[in-house]
């Protein structure tokens, strides 16, 4: 089965992220596409098996297969999560809705580890670029403070917000490169420590419910296969 096959015709959810997701787009903003599909249980019964994402068909679209999704977001993957709680949801069928359902099992304290090494990671290319051309990259620079407010909250209430409501202006302002790097860089690190005391008391569970999870995906396998055989 062709991998565009399996996305048009085996799609569970689709959504809208980037921009437009988080409140954050302005005109000329790309639409951002990313989807969950299950591939039919007989594929895996073959020595070539499905592909575990894919890429198109259509401009800025990638879906990943649901197995790979939920090892993803088991590890607490900050673009698998924020994909579970955009609030432009394009389609989501009756399993789609499922896995919906099932997206606070996915949270734990992790989030915080790999929500700060991703952003150690983006800090330190800003800084390069700073080094090197004098200025960062301005978008980048506003979706870091995006994400570093979003995991900040998230530690703090337990819940994924990625809108950025009332953010939205002054985020905008630091695209459009109008707030000094040194204030930029203030932020950051005033966002950071406070998502280091909000780990110390967050609601969150040590762990995701993985074996909530992976009795979604056996029933899902299971019907699949039956469907397949009917």
């Amino acid at each position: 089965m062709e991998p565009e096959t399996l996305v048009r015709d085996h799609t569970i959810y689709a959504c809208v992220m980037g921009s437009r997701a988080f409140g954050l787009a302005t005109e000329g903003s790309d639409t951002d596409r990313r989807g969950v599909f299950l591939a039919p249980t007989p594929l895996f019964w073959r020595f070539d098996k499905p592909p575990t994402h894919v890429e198109g068909p259509a401009p800025e679209q990638f879906s990943w297969e649901l197995e790979r999704f939920c090892e993803l977001a088991l590890r607490a993957n900050p673009n698998i999560l924020e994909c579970l709680h955009s609030p432009v949801v394009e389609y989501a069928d009756a399993t789609g809705r499922e896995l919906l359902a099932l997206r606070e099992a996915f949270l734990s304290r992790r989030v915080h580890e790999t929500f700060t090494r991703y952003a150690h990671s983006q800090r330190r290319k800003l800084e390069a670029d700073v080094r090197t051309h004098g200025a960062p990259r301005w978008k980048h620079a506003m979706h870091l403070l995006r994400l570093l407010t979003s995991a900040r909250d998230l530690l703090r209430t337990g819940r994924l917000t990625i809108d950025v409501g009332d953010d939205r202006e002054p985020l905008l302002a630091v695209k459009r490169g109008e707030v000094p790097w040194s204030e930029v860089e203030s932020r950051m690190t005033r966002l950071a420590e406070e998502a280091e005391r909000a780990a110390r008391r967050t609601p969150l569970p040590d762990h995701p419910d993985r074996p909530r999870i992976e009795d979604f995906l056996i029933r899902t396998r299971r019907a699949s296969a039956n469907r397949t055989a009917s």
